[in-house]
């Protein structure tokens, strides 16, 4: 389990992975209920509004589905076992991309005129293995851990 946080840990750079992954956990336990932005803000201690947000993109790939009014929210439509912790990690990056430097380094140097090609092989093979980790583990395996 340790290897997997790992791995989960590495593609929570930015945040929105590791937002995404709480909705859908929360709304992976409470299957028949429509929660509302409000609640699963709560659970994040996050502002509801970056919270509808990343809903907006889950409904944008057809995974969870909203009804506004008194009893609204939002709630899975697609079963928990058949969403990997990949298509999760694909609906919030393209890849991990850990940064170059922002100044030019210098062409004559040996490493300056290599250093962001060789940034470049080392960020897809942490790709490579990162989609590889997270395609065998699904939502619902992610959220029998809660």
């Amino acid at each position: 389990m340790i290897y997997i946080c790992n791995i989960i840990y590495y593609s929570m750079l930015s945040g929105k992975f590791a937002i995404t992954i709480h909705i859908l956990t929360l709304l992976t336990k409470f299957p028949n209920d429509y929660l509302s932005s409000e609640f699963i803000a709560g659970s994040i201690n996050l502002n509801p509004v970056l919270v509808r947000k990343e809903i907006a993109n889950l409904k944008a790939h057809h995974i969870v589905e909203s009804k506004e009014g008194k009893n609204g929210g939002t709630r899975l439509v697609k079963n928990a076992a058949n969403i990997t912790l990949k298509e999760i990690f694909q609906m919030t990056f393209d890849t991990i991309n850990l940064g170059y430097a922002k100044n030019e380094p210098h062409p004559d140097c040996p490493v300056g005129k290599k250093i962001n090609q060789n940034l470049g092989v080392l960020y897809d093979d942490l790709n490579e293995k990162i989609s590889i980790q997270l395609d065998t583990i699904t939502l619902e395996d992610f959220s029998n851990q809660f």
